[in-house]
């Protein structure tokens, strides 16, 4: 009897693709991280996900593994190296007009160090009182509405840090609208890559005016510094002024007008705590570290691309891999920060969070980042104590579409 031909063996299934990066709240909590997060922090705190340019990349959830990460400079911040985790927002893998944060050492350490006086606590300190001034004259401006629904990201929360790094710049504030608009479309997630490239065209070529007219009569101010001290003598081209100049202007207000949105939504919503900060300003410094701990508003990145073999938390992460640091992850773990999800303004360690960064990218800014949030946040709850959400807590428009997170607008009322 002739046996019968065997049946072709049957093709092995694809593997499933990895997940995409959470970043979606969970539904009715706009405070929050995704939940996600909390499941594998427990149960695979180095986890594949996909990208999408359809690549994969290891996303880390756990604080110890972050720290780690961030911490060592095997994980690149370079955009060109092998497996650097690509997003809309880096604009490419492309040597031109990257700022010093898309650099590694040595390149990196020497352009921070141009800066970075700018930015130390003594300076940014001796410049409260300026803060003060114009959170003042602002709030004066909204004392002139009360009784109507007053946008408090428009009237106060972008305006402050657009002024203050305006003013640190020397970039004419009667441009923030421009600016503003441009960064926007470059935060987005939603906006095409066309759209995208058509507004880091325009908004470099806004720099190179800026700069140039700058060249011709430098100020007192820190691009007119590091013309004179700089680039005058070869240590820095045009192009790398206009780097420096994107880099600050973007990172020196969205990012801190978010806070001071979140922020102040939060506490209108925790009166126990609002009240508590009324009663002891003194507060207000450790206040700030656990609403940037609570908030964590960067839930995009930090991105880095291992150049090495190396292990973290018992996973092996081979060169060329690229790695996705889930920062809002980092600040609601359990292990380090006890009921994570819940706000205490007087946390003991909430200074340990790593909303800013850590290692040798840490945020430049964060100094005028906290002076900032300390001045607004202390004069609306002395100023404002009655002030409430204009519309339910559901009806604001969040931001779940942009790379930092916050609100699109805040309308409140007194």
């Amino acid at each position: 009897m002739t046996p019968s031909p065997a049946s072709p063996a049957s093709p092995a299934p694809a593997p499933a693709a990895a997940p995409a990066l959470p970043v979606q709240p969970p539904q009715g909590c706009p405070f929050d991280p995704p939940a996600e997060f909390a499941r594998l922090r427990t149960e695979a705190p180095l986890s594949k996900i996909s990208l999408p340019d359809g690549t994969e990349a290891w996303l880390a959830t756990r604080y110890a593994d972050i720290r780690a990460i961030l911490g060592d400079t095997r994980f690149s911040s370079d955009t060109t190296r092998p497996g650097y985790p690509l997003s809309g927002m880096t604009g490419g893998a492309t040597t031109e007009h990257r700022g010093f944060i898309r650099m590694d050492p040595p390149e990196h350490t020497r352009l921070r160090r141009m800066v970075t006086r700018e930015f130390m606590v003594k300076r940014v300190e001796a410049m409260r009182p300026e803060i003060q001034r114009l959170t003042d004259e602002l709030c004066d401006a909204m004392e002139q509405r009360a009784g109507q629904d007053v946008d408090l990201v428009e009237a106060l929360a972008l305006p402050v840090p657009s002024l203050v790094i305006s003013l640190l710049l020397g970039v004419p504030y009667d441009d923030h609208e421009v600016f503003q608009r441009l960064t926007g479309t470059l935060l987005s997630r939603t906006v095409s890559h066309e759209e995208r490239e058509s507004a880091r065209t325009e908004l470099r070529s806004y720099l190179h005016q800026l700069v140039s007219a700058k060249e011709a009569a430098p100020g007192d101010d820190i691009l007119g510094r590091l013309i004179t001290e700089q680039q005058v003598p070869g240590e820095i081209t045009h192009d790398d002024v206009v780097a420096f100049a994107a880099l600050l202007l973007i990172a020196g207000h969205e990012t801190t007008a978010n806070m001071i949105g979140l922020s102040a939504l939060t506490l209108m919503r925790d009166r126990e705590a609002a009240d508590r900060l009324r009663a002891e300003p003194n507060l207000i410094r450790g206040a700030v570290e656990e609403l940037l701990r609570f908030h964590s508003i960067i839930r995009n990145g930090p991105r880095r691309a291992a150049t090495e073999d190396i292990e973290i938390g018992g996973q092996f992460i081979r060169a060329g891999e690229g790695v996705v640091v889930a920062v809002p992850s980092a600040n609601r773990d359990p292990e380090v920060f006890a009921d994570p999800d819940a706000l205490d303004v007087c946390r003991p360690n909430a200074q340990h969070h790593v909303a800013f960064g850590y290692g040798i990218h840490q945020c430049l800014g964060q100094a005028l980042a906290r002076v900032e949030l300390q001045v607004v946040i202390g004069t609306l709850l002395r100023r404002f104590p009655e002030m409430r959400p204009a519309v339910p807590v559901d009806e604001i428009p969040y931001r779940s579409d942009m790379a930092i997170y916050g609100c699109h607008s805040l309308p409140v009322t007194w």
